[in-house]
């Protein structure tokens, strides 16, 4: 049952509704994220930060249903991961906003033969179109097993709303993570490329790893894995500007 706050009434329960909304937009960004996948790994790696921080975002919405509005706000569990969400997002925000930045700055490397670039976009291509239905499957399967969880279960309520789908969904990702760095090595021997690619890998692994932790550390291994992303960019863009050797 829901805790009573201040007041002796229990929680809203209501919050829970203000969770559809976000999910309807967390199914627009992976759209996103399969449509930007062969023009840009950057802004698909981006795309994937911004789904993360909208989940972290949407756990707000059904924290704020376990607040207790007292004087012994970090005493009560629920209270403290109200904050550290809070705090996770506006830092979340911020970071994708650096994020965004570096991958629009202009380079000075030599870029590959056009033929090179565009046979590995057609290879993304080929990706995205191969996630399409494997999302629409996991989908599927995702929702059957949660209604069948939910008719079994007694109190009818949600296992952990954030496990469902997004957690096998990011699984997916790292694979396909690794499959365009493996395909990076057909177009390009540059050192910052590769780290560059590998780095996004750790990203996304950071990211699937943050969904099998609660609390504090679940958020610290979430802005891990955008920082470090950041980082890997920012080095990136600055070892493209160095002089090629002659």
């Amino acid at each position: 049952m829901d805790q009573p706050g201040r007041s002796g009434r229990a929680a809203p329960k209501s919050n829970s509704r203000n969770l559809y909304p976000f999910s309807f937009i967390l199914i627009y960004e992976v759209y996103l994220l399969i449509y930007y996948l062969p023009r840009s790994i950057t802004t698909y790696i981006q795309k994937q930060f911004e789904i993360i921080t909208l989940i972290v975002i949407r756990r707000i919405f059904k924290d704020l249903s376990k607040i207790d509005l007292s004087a012994d706000w970090f005493s009560n569990p629920g209270d403290l991961q109200l904050t550290y969400d809070l705090i996770a997002s506006l830092l979340l925000f911020f970071l994708i906003y650096l994020f965004r930045l570096q991958s629009k700055k202009p380079t000075l490397a030599t870029p590959a033969k056009d033929s090179q670039i565009g046979q590995f976009i057609r290879m993304k291509k080929l990706i995205a179109t191969l996630l399409v239905p494997i999302l629409f499957l996991m989908a599927l399967y995702t929702l059957s097993d949660w209604i069948l969880d939910l008719i079994s279960s007694t109190g009818g309520t949600f296992k952990n709303i954030n496990d469902i789908f997004f957690d096998e969904f990011f699984a997916v990702l790292i694979m396909v993570d690794v499959i365009l760095l493996l395909l990076s090595f057909f177009y390009t021997d540059r050192f910052n490329k590769i780290i560059r690619n590998s780095g996004f890998v750790i990203s996304t692994i950071l990211i699937r790893l943050s969904f099998g932790v609660d609390g504090l550390i679940n958020d610290l291994v979430i802005i891990s894995a955008v920082l470090f992303g950041l980082l890997v960019l920012y080095i990136h863009n600055r070892y493209e500007l160095l002089p090629e050797r002659g």
